[in-house]
């Protein structure tokens, strides 16, 4: 005996299931087939420039704490220090030159860390998206519409250096046309940005 809703086994002589409830219907020796949820409706592709203001927003907000680190830098060990160290006349201290090369280059690093962290970790988020996006309704998802690891999402963050090789930005620009509104990051990576409607 199976329950007829869940199908789940019923005891011999038992007249409901002890699962659900639902009155107990013999159907031999098989359980009866169950309905299968329907998959839910496709969300539609975000095109190139809904996208655009996404990143527009997201580069605002990474931008100011670097702003506020090179300004500081600036500050620290900009032009107050090289005027000291130069004088009047003359080319800057070259023993003052190398520090201050190391610490932009150094401080160019942790902004890239920054960003990987901050779009790999939001977009492998339950929100699915960064500021940015959750701000224009979008939402990044693998090819079957499934959220991504972290591990993809940092796979579809470095493929933006490719899309960033090409001239003219064409390798983001396929966003706006190609079938699935996919950039060429997201053709490496295996990702959507979809809008939620």
């Amino acid at each position: 005996m199976f329950c007829s809703r869940c199908g789940l086994r019923v005891e011999e002589g038992a007249r409901f299931c002890q699962a659900c409830g639902q009155e107990a219907g013999s159907t031999g020796n098989l359980p009866p087939t169950l309905a299968v949820a329907p998959l839910p409706k496709q969300l539609p592709y975000a095109g190139f420039w809904i996208r655009f203001v996404a990143f527009l927003i997201d580069a605002v907000i990474l931008s100011i704490p670097f702003f506020l680190v090179a300004v500081g830098l600036i500050f620290r060990f900009g032009r107050f220090a090289l005027l000291a160290r130069r004088g009047r006349f003359g080319p800057p201290d070259a023993a003052f030159m190398g520090p201050v090369i190391l610490g932009f280059f150094f401080a160019f690093a942790i902004f890239i860390v920054v960003r990987w962290l901050y779009f790999a970790g939001m977009e492998s988020s339950p929100r699915q998206a960064t500021f940015g996006k959750a701000a224009m309704s979008l939402l990044v998802t693998d090819l079957k519409g499934q959220p991504l690891s972290f591990g993809h999402a940092t796979g579809r963050f470095f493929a933006k250096i490719i899309s960033g090789l090409i001239p003219f930005a064409i390798g983001y620009i396929m966003a706006g046309f190609t079938e699935k509104k996919q950039a060429l990051h997201d053709m490496i990576a295996g990702t959507l940005v979809l809008r939620k409607t």
